[in-house]
């Protein structure tokens, strides 16, 4: 449960991880309303939904101030295991979908973050530019960097699963995004996420890193 959470991040405050401690018991009563993860798969909240989140921390320990746009937040990932983590970094939760909206704003609201804010609203419509974008695998590549053009001044943290490869499915989908929308191979950053966490579930996953320009 939440130790798999503190096995990893060691020097947590008592409040960063009371608020971790309720992640399970809130999303397990609000997902009995409105479901925003698979109710198979509530048991694999903190492995499969926020330690998976947090794969962005071990790459980039965002600075106070900061600010990061979580694209596609659905029903809270990675944006609130982040906010939980960063208090001091301002983050902005979005998705077009209104009802799981509610469940982060709820969330949110329970666990104090003072430092969060759910929008219901699509990325390319949210005014302002940030330091980051941060999302699991909310669309293909080719579609989501079009969303967040001109958004963000230092990079994307983009999280999902697959073969890296050239001839990998994940390898064609980025290769394909960084030639359409013009940015350079040579600058972008894949890394495994099971460097920092030894869990079989990670061993296919990837955190791909996308520079400011």
């Amino acid at each position: 449960m939440e130790e798999l959470i503190f096995k990893y991040f060691s020097g947590l405050t008592p409040v960063m991880k009371e608020q971790i401690k309720l992640l399970d018991p809130l999303y397990r009563q609000w997902n009995e309303k409105i479901n925003v993860i698979s109710r198979k798969d509530m048991d694999g909240l903190y492995l499969h939904h926020v330690l998976h989140s947090l794969a962005i921390a071990k790459a980039i320990p965002f600075s106070p101030g900061e600010r990061v746009l979580d694209v596609g937040t659905g029903g809270g990932f990675p944006g609130i295991p982040l906010a939980i983590l960063f208090p001091g970094t301002e983050f902005v939760l979005c998705d077009s979908i209104g009802k799981k909206i509610k469940v982060v704003e709820e969330v949110i609201r329970t666990l104090e973050l003072k430092n969060a804010r759910a929008v219901k609203s699509r990325a390319e419509d949210i005014p302002g530019k940030f330091d980051y974008i941060v999302s699991r695998a909310v669309a293909n590549l080719s579609d989501f960097l079009p969303y967040v053009k001109g958004k963000y001044s230092k990079g994307i943290l983009y999280l999902k699963g697959g073969d890296i490869s050239p001839e990998g499915a994940l390898g064609k989908e980025l290769t394909i995004a960084l030639a359409r929308n013009r940015i350079p191979a040579k600058t972008v950053t894949v890394t495994d996420v099971n460097l920092w966490f030894s869990e079989d579930f990670f061993q296919s996953k990837k955190l791909i890193f996308i520079p400011g320009t």
